[in-house]
């Protein structure tokens, strides 16, 4: 009896005969197509309607007895089903509306009818009819001509309509986006509301702007950068981590409200909620500061929950999560002494905050700085907790350089960060506008790189230091993660569901080879 090793072998080899053997049919057709004089890969087709606008006009053209308000209609989308009855056949076609039934008939169609022999799953079609109603009530347009608008070459997985290999769905998302539609439907969310943000931000005030992504310092965040260079210049430059320091020179130039929505890099790992590039919002505000952009937070999330579901309570795996305004407001430090015991007043270095971090298991590195391990504690203590939106406020002064110090709270900055289902959505601070101290905070975290290894910590820009010098006025910053606020709006529990191309480890030989024989052998 074979083992269960050469089973599988026998099954791949079936699937790859199957598939070349699916392969050369396709081509067959495609010759046959061409032999007819029909151009396979025309350059255009007048669409009048979409599949949805159709069966829409057809039904509103039905209760108004009118037939003929819905005939000599050019409609075209993908062919997903095909049933061939003789001499009449009926296929459905698909386009980012939804799906149309097309009836063919033999004595209507004349010899356009032999045509359907060389058709396929996934070739796109475009048809002219009426829209009628079959005996089973079921809205059709019966076609009255056809025109080939493009040969699909490849089959559709097998059972393409329930793909559910997440290889195959974040790595050919054209695939997933054909053999589960309802995908579509986050993109389409997703699209909304980023054009909601804007919306919000525009009536705000704000005006929308552009800063470099190729910079010559990453710095306004603690991230690792990827590093590229320019022949030109013969300069080493980097993908930003952040827009921040960008935007905030502009706050000096006198524009007193500006924002960025923009990808930025960070040289860091995979994870559910993290992907190496990402969409970040950036905001400023001149004469503001963090209680001010609190209020428009919330204000802005609960405005897009309501606009894209038309509640601000929205589900996300076993919770119902309230967006409404007011958001819980809770103190860093007492949230963290709550959740773990760990008052980190009594723990002022890193070398007696590793300690008691160690005693919790938390297992630090050898050498972490003071601020990493504080941040360790809250991902495990506190921010899983963070079901309903919630600010957790006022952060040590180590953890935040860019921050304005807490005028109460020596040791603090006026910082917060806003969270919603266990997951961090924002980050904002009253900005330091102080040259001097900005200048020693840049040198410190100078500091933890070299005393600590921590290639994270921020560097030091000179050129915004210059900026500075020049004034900024109070200011109140921003910064929302577009893909995480996704995932909350659209109940998505991991970022690859919201990220149209999510990155993936490459497969051998996937820079020089587009495709295999069996990319999509589902």
């Amino acid at each position: 009896m074979p083992d269960q090793n050469e089973l599988s072998r026998t099954d791949t080899i079936d699937n790859l005969s199957s598939l070349e053997a699916n392969l050369e049919s396709r081509r067959a057709k495609l010759e046959r197509i061409r032999e007819r004089g029909i151009d396979p890969y025309p350059p255009r087709f007048q669409r009048a309607s979409t599949a949805a606008e159709a069966i829409a006009r057809f039904e509103a053209a039905e209760a108004a007895e009118q037939p003929d308000a819905a005939s000599g209609l050019n409609l075209a989308g993908r062919i997903v089903s095909m049933r061939v009855m003789g001499r009449a056949a009926f296929l459905d076609l698909r386009d980012a509306s939804g799906v149309v039934q097309t009836m063919l008939r033999q004595n209507v169609l004349g010899e356009d009818y032999a045509l359907l022999s060389d058709l396929d799953l996934g070739d796109f079609l475009g048809v002219t009819g009426n829209m009628i109603r079959t005996r089973t009530g079921q809205v059709t347009i019966e076609a009255h001509s056809l025109t080939i608008l493009a040969k699909g070459m490849r089959p559709l997985p097998e059972k393409w309509h329930g793909l559910r290999d997440v290889e195959t769905r974040y790595r050919q998302r054209y695939l997933d986006l054909i053999a589960n539609p309802e995908v579509a439907d986050t993109f389409v969310q997703r699209s909304r509301i980023i054009s909601g943000i804007r919306r919000f931000l525009d009536n705000r005030g704000f005006v929308e702007v552009d800063t470099p992504i190729l910079v010559p310092i990453p710095a306004g965040a603690h991230a690792r950068p990827f590093t590229t260079h320019h022949n030109a210049l013969d300069e080493r430059l980097y993908l930003r981590i952040a827009t921040e320091l960008y935007l905030k020179r502009l706050i000096v130039g006198g524009l007193d409200k500006v924002f960025e929505i923009g990808r930025v890099f960070r040289n860091e790992g995979i994870d559910q909620d993290h992907n190496p590039e990402f969409t970040l919002l950036e905001s400023y505000e001149a004469y503001a500061d963090y209680n001010v952009v609190m209020e428009m937070v919330e204000s802005l999330v609960s405005t897009l929950a309501q606009d894209v579901h038309g509640s601000m309570q929205i589900a996300m795996g076993d919770h119902l999560i309230d967006f409404t305004p007011p958001w819980a407001r809770l103190s860093l430090r007492e949230e963290l002494l709550r959740r773990s015991g760990i008052d980190i007043e009594d723990y002022p270095d890193a070398e007696s905050l590793t300690r008691v971090a160690q005693d919790l298991g938390l297992q630090p590195g050898p050498r972490e700085a003071r601020g990493r391990l504080i941040d360790k504690m809250l991902s495990v203590y506190v921010e899983p907790n963070l079901i309903q939106p919630s600010f957790l406020l006022d952060y040590p002064e180590d953890m935040s350089p860019l921050a304005k110090g807490h005028p109460d709270k020596p040791g603090y900055v006026e910082r917060f960060e806003a969270f919603a289902a266990g997951m961090e959505i924002a980050n904002s601070y009253t900005e330091l506008n102080d040259p001097e101290v900005q200048r020693a905070r840049f040198a410190a975290q100078e500091h933890q790189r070299d005393a600590y290894g921590n290639e994270e910590a921020d560097r030091t820009d000179a050129d915004f230091l210059t900026a500075l010098e020049y004034g900024m006025p109070p200011t109140g910053g921003l910064g929302i993660g577009i893909d995480r606020l996704v995932m909350l709006l659209t109940g998505q529990s991991t970022i690859r569901d919201v990220l149209l191309f999510p990155q993936m480890r490459s497969l051998s030989g996937e820079a020089g080879n587009a495709g295999t024989p069996d990319d999509n052998d589902g």
